[in-house]
């Protein structure tokens, strides 16, 4: 096994398949591989190409900083990025050529100094807030916007390259939102034509509706966590259900494994007593490292064959399962969670255990974790 004390395998093969699946969905849209915080844990850089050679004919990020990141990597497609504040990198990402989200006035008249300052048009996605209620223009300023828009493009200062919005409850199978935000949308589309406007694509889904509202596809569709293999939501089942498989393997090597007596405390708080003689095992992975301290006493791992649970508190840079009378020794493996499939633990049943989501789990795995990425099972680092 890998010599690191806790490594996240990324098997880059799963990603390829995932993307192909995907555009299976949406046979009669273009892909965006999102891979916004480092590919939602799993490395932007390495996730990224794949995705490319995969056939995502866009990339999506949240960021400027990322998305610039990717250019200086050398990407050059259609690369969109959308979390935008006052006084941002804007020149830079016309420059890099770079497509940047515009939900207000402010950023409109932002974007539109820094096209003029490059020298160049700057491709502009317009966002209108069907009902998720973050960023986006509400429909009684869409107006003003679409016309503003309309007025710089025929100047030649933007081209307004998209319209877009975004769900909030497409993982919910049957909420009544969706049909509404639909409607809300189209809606928008309309408006923005009757500006004048002629956006290249329209687009509004993400892995839930991807996989399951072929009416939200449009132009372009956006799986994000879906694209790493794991379900956006339980209700929607299990990823081998769309043909998806998890890509990220969080593997660790034993530092310690002892024999104690029965009623021996275990961890900060002694929230766990041994209720026997029995053997602690540490996993030398704690919450720096992004394991969740809320899966205090229930997180799930694989060690010596078996599952075993966190014993007592999750700590910055460990945790202890108790193996009964089982038998290991200081370097065995514990694998944290992986696709399930050799009947280890998956990101989705840590997240049960620390009341959250399997998003959470993987994004959330810490920077001094090395990602060792695999083409074909090979390290491709």
């Amino acid at each position: 096994m890998n010599s690191s004390r806790v490594t996240a395998e990324i098997d880059l093969a799963a990603v390829r398949s995932n993307v192909r699946a995907l555009r299976a969905l949406a046979p009669g849209a273009a892909l965006m591989a999102v891979v916004k915080a480092d590919a939602y844990g799993h490395g932007m850089l390495p996730c990224a190409r794949t995705a490319r050679a995969a056939g995502a004919a866009w990339l999506g990020t949240a960021t400027p900083q990322e998305a610039l990141a990717l250019r200086a990597a050398g990407d050059t497609g259609r690369l969109l990025c959308w979390l935008w504040t006052p006084g941002g990198p804007w020149r830079e990402a016309v420059e890099a050529d770079v497509d940047v989200s515009v939900s207000g006035m402010w950023a409109l008249r932002e974007v539109v100094a820094a096209a003029r300052q490059a020298g160049r048009p700057a491709r502009v996605h317009l966002k209108a807030d069907t009902g998720l209620g973050r960023s986006g223009c509400q429909p009684a300023d869409w107006p003003e916007l679409t016309a503003a828009a309309r007025e710089a493009e025929a100047a030649g200062v933007i081209r307004v390259a998209g319209v877009w919005s975004h769900l909030a409850c497409a993982d919910e199978p049957g909420h009544p939102s969706v049909p509404r935000q639909l409607a809300a949308f189209d809606h928008a589309l309309a408006a923005a034509s009757a500006a004048g406007l002629e956006p290249e694509v329209r687009h509004i889904a993400n892995s839930a509706a991807v996989l399951t509202l072929p009416e939200s596809h449009y132009d372009l569709v956006r799986p994000g966590i879906a694209l790493y293999g794991i379900s956006p939501s339980p209700e929607l089942g299990t990823p081998d259900r769309y043909g998806l498989r998890p890509a990220m393997t969080l593997r660790a090597m034993l530092a310690s494994v002892k024999k104690v007596p029965g009623g021996h405390g275990v961890s900060y708080g002694l929230h766990y007593t041994t209720p026997g003689d029995t053997t602690l095992a540490l996993v030398p992975a704690g919450y720096a490292d992004g394991i969740p301290r809320h899966a205090s006493g229930g997180g799930p791992v694989l060690v010596a064959g078996k599952w075993r649970q966190v014993a007592g508190r999750v700590a910055m840079d460990q945790f202890v399962v108790d193996l009964g009378g089982d038998e290991a020794a200081a370097g065995d493996e514990a694998v944290l969670f992986g696709p399930g499939d050799a009947g280890e633990p998956t990101a989705e049943d840590w997240a049960r255990a620390a009341g959250t989501i399997a998003y959470e789990i993987v994004t959330r795995i810490g920077a001094r974790v090395p990602r060792v990425h695999l083409a074909e099972g090979h390290a491709d680092d």
